[in-house]
């Protein structure tokens, strides 16, 4: 039996367009988040900025603290209609 597996709209790049935009590398970020509570290593980010993994919603709190950013910045684009959504 052929199985389709759904893929949701990822935020990687918005992700990664906010950590280079502030100049910080992903190790430095998870450093961060990890001195904030948040238990993230490089790799996983990696994974979040690839698509491959989605992201916690305790970790995008943390990120717009650190970023100084709205919640809409992480989710910028992925409502357009034109991308088949």
């Amino acid at each position: 039996m052929e199985q389709k597996i759904r893929r949701d709209r990822n935020m990687g790049g918005n992700l990664r367009k906010l950590r280079t935009a502030h100049g910080v590398s992903q190790e430095k970020l998870c450093a961060e988040l990890q001195r904030r509570g948040c238990d993230i290593g490089r790799t996983t980010y990696a994974k979040y900025e690839a698509g491959e993994l989605n992201i916690r919603a305790s970790v995008l709190i943390e990120l717009r603290k650190i970023y100084h950013c709205t919640y809409d910045d992480f989710f910028e684009g992925l409502d357009d209609t034109e991308n088949g959504g």
